[in-house]
């Protein structure tokens, strides 16, 4: 009768390691997966972005950033806010998501919020609970009956200069943003900084 338990028993271990290294194949692959898309659309905006002329329409090329970073990192919604150099305000110049057309051109004071705390003190941030945070402002929420369970922002800076701030909120499946969708942003981030400053060098010579 013990052998026959602890054949049982060897037999039900068996199973589950072989239900456990199932899982973890399949997670594998979609890392993979995911990892050959980040890699896709980085090394397009690197393309992009160092080919910027005259003619080129900064503002959609912000748009594909900003989507790109949304593919990469699995976010729904996202915005990316560049400085006004007269009053410091945040302007949404790019949104996606459920209000894009409404939050495109909407104002946020200095150091409000937690794009403005991104903005105030040059770091990127992980929010996982955004309305148990003290540095979150509901005002744009409340503004465009919008919800932002978690927030990834990070400055755009080229140089000494703060340019502005891209953030991707509300991953998708309610999961948290980790380290690994940070260091994405923080690329993007460059990429977006090095793009805006070339942009604004043509515009000078125009």
């Amino acid at each position: 009768m013990t052998l026959v338990n602890e054949v049982r028993g060897t037999m039900h271990f068996l199973q589950q390691e072989n239900s456990r290294l199932s899982e973890e194949n399949d997670y594998l692959q979609s890392e993979v997966v995911r990892l050959r898309l980040i890699l896709r659309n980085l090394g397009a905006l690197q393309e992009i972005a160092t080919h910027i002329n005259a003619r080129t329409d900064v503002m959609q090329l912000l748009d594909r950033i900003l989507q790109a970073s949304l593919e990469s990192i699995g976010a729904e919604d996202g915005s990316l806010l560049l400085q006004d150099p007269e009053t410091n305000e945040l302007v949404f110049v790019v949104v996606r998501g459920a209000v894009r057309e409404q939050l495109t051109g909407h104002r946020i004071p200095p150091g409000e919020g937690i794009a403005g705390y991104v903005a105030e003190t040059r770091q990127p941030i992980i929010i996982a609970n955004a309305q148990l945070d003290q540095r979150f402002s509901p005002r744009v929420d409340l503004a465009f009956n919008f919800k932002t369970r978690s927030v990834l922002a990070s400055p755009i800076i080229h140089g000494s200069d703060l340019k502005g701030v891209i953030q991707v909120l509300n991953k998708r499946n309610r999961q948290e943003f980790n380290d690994t969708d940070m260091m994405i942003l923080n690329l993007v981030a460059q990429l977006a900084g090095d793009a805006i400053a070339r942009a604004e060098l043509f515009s000078e010579e125009a």
